[in-house]
């Protein structure tokens, strides 16, 4: 069985992500792998940590309720975001990749560089860019 992974952040484009994400799952009877990556790493409190995973348990909730097998993995390593997606579609041998994007200025795109670009180049499967 395949899977759908999506990319995953508590905010507008990471919640339309989801919602697509599930949509997908949904439509071609896949599962579902939620991940979200915080480059954090020793820089990120216990606090931070907690303030995350009792956001990703109402993601959990609304996963169960849209009945999506599913799981729901949260990495801080210090990794990009790109290289977590990548690397656990790669993992899982996904069927596609869902992102969420935000507007960038080209200017903004050059400094922070760009998950979404990545992803959209180094992934080996579809990638869905979805707007909020």
């Amino acid at each position: 069985m395949g899977a759908i992974v999506v990319g995953y952040v508590p905010k507008p484009e990471g919640k339309a992500a989801l919602q697509r994400a599930i949509d997908e799952a949904r439509l071609r009877g896949l599962r579902l792998v939620v991940v979200n990556s915080n480059r954090g790493g020793r820089e990120l409190t216990g606090e931070d940590n907690d303030s995350i995973e009792h956001l990703l348990d109402d993601v959990r909730h609304e996963l169960e309720a849209a009945e999506v097998e599913h799981e729901v993995r949260h990495f801080v390593r210090g990794l990009e975001p790109a290289e977590d997606l990548i690397s656990i579609a790669e993992e899982v041998a996904a069927d596609l990749i869902v992102i969420g994007l935000r507007r960038r200025t080209p200017v903004g795109k050059l400094i922070l560089g760009s998950n979404a670009q990545r992803i959209l180049l180094d992934a080996s499967c579809p990638v869905l860019a979805v707007k909020a």
